[in-house]
């Protein structure tokens, strides 16, 4: 179960993503939702990287979707090559 919750919270996550980052991002359902969990993964190690998040602590919705913007950015850049 804990399984479709990390999806269902990464596709809304990617959604959200999607919808702040300015211009236009041709994405499925299924990019949406691994931008999502890989967004909310990046911020979790990046939190406890910086400090923010202890060990094995998960990021919360903001800082997934701000992880999830970073790595939307990096996906543009990589993908305009």
């Amino acid at each position: 179960m804990s399984i479709i919750w990390v999806i269902l919270v990464g596709f809304v996550v990617g959604l959200v993503a999607r919808a702040v980052m300015p211009g236009e991002q041709k994405m499925g359902l299924i990019l949406t939702t691994v931008l999502g969990i890989v967004g909310s993964v990046a911020a979790g190690y990046l939190g406890q990287a910086l400090g923010l998040y202890q060990a094995g602590q998960g990021a919360g919705f903001i800082g997934s979707v701000v992880g999830a913007l970073i790595v939307l950015f990096v996906y543009g850049l990589l993908a305009k090559k």
